[in-house]
């Protein structure tokens, strides 16, 4: 199922108040880690899967990439990116992940941020992701970790004054489809364990390079009210892989 909740007005209304939303990358929690298991782009042909408002696109370029190619399947998503976005080399295309059919080798980076937790299946995805890269060419993604995937609640254990006692974890080796609350919205997300994510890039071709367990920065648990509680378990898995 190709699911499109960012078309939904109100889901998408709710999606654009969120500080990644309006702050960009600087808000993203695990963006200071992601940033440094990215290779060198410059000159790079980029592949961004899944691109939503372009951030991603626009900073590859902003680190002199030769072009860039943002794919999502949310026609409200990709004209906000247009919207944002002055630079003739980045171009975006409305499809689904699941769809992409681009020519061999034809990116040395390809990127995907916290949207494959949303496809159900994921080898055939990683298989066009591998045959579209270079030999040597990097992949990098972001999902949601699959301790925070496993429960289909997604919320803490709460104590009787609402206070956060600790995060379960139940029905890990069950995987499959979960039905979560996303922004008050039931959203469709695929749970895997973090074998089957590895497992699953290996089978396809890649090599692991780097993996990541999210943690906010000491700057944003600052900044931001909760980020504290952030370290008390990973919300995001990182890895970045290369095209053996």
């Amino acid at each position: 199922m190709k699911q499109n909740k960012y078309d939904e007005a109100e889901f998408f209304s709710e999606y654009s108040q969120m500080a990644r939303s309006t702050q960009g990358l600087k808000a993203a929690g695990e963006w200071h880690e992601l940033q440094t298991m990215l290779p060198e782009l410059k000159n790079k042909n980029v592949l961004d899967l899944g691109c939503g408002f372009g951030w991603h696109c626009r900073y590859a370029r902003e680190q002199q990439a030769k072009s860039v190619i943002g794919v999502d399947l949310s026609e409200k998503m990709l004209d906000r990116a247009r919207e944002m976005t002055d630079d003739p080399q980045i171009e975006f295309r409305q499809m689904a992940i699941e769809d992409i059919a681009f020519e061999p080798e034809q990116f040395d980076v390809v990127i995907s941020s916290l949207a494959l937790h949303y496809l159900e299946r994921l080898d055939q995805v990683y298989a066009q992701i591998n045959t579209s890269l270079v030999q040597g060419g990097t992949f990098v993604c972001s999902v949601e970790h699959p301790i925070f995937t496993a429960r289909a609640a997604q919320d803490w254990h709460y104590g009787p004054q609402g206070e956060i006692m600790h995060w379960p974890v139940d029905d890990y080796h069950q995987e499959g489809k979960r039905v979560a609350n996303f922004l008050n919205h039931d959203v469709v997300k695929y749970h895997r364990t973090l074998a089957t994510h590895l497992n699953e890039l290996i089978k396809a071709g890649f090599v692991i390079q780097q993996v990541a367990e999210s943690k906010p920065s000491p700057e944003m648990m600052n900044q931001y009210p909760g980020m504290r509680d952030e370290n008390r378990r990973p919300m995001f898995l990182m890895i970045a892989a290369v095209k053996a």
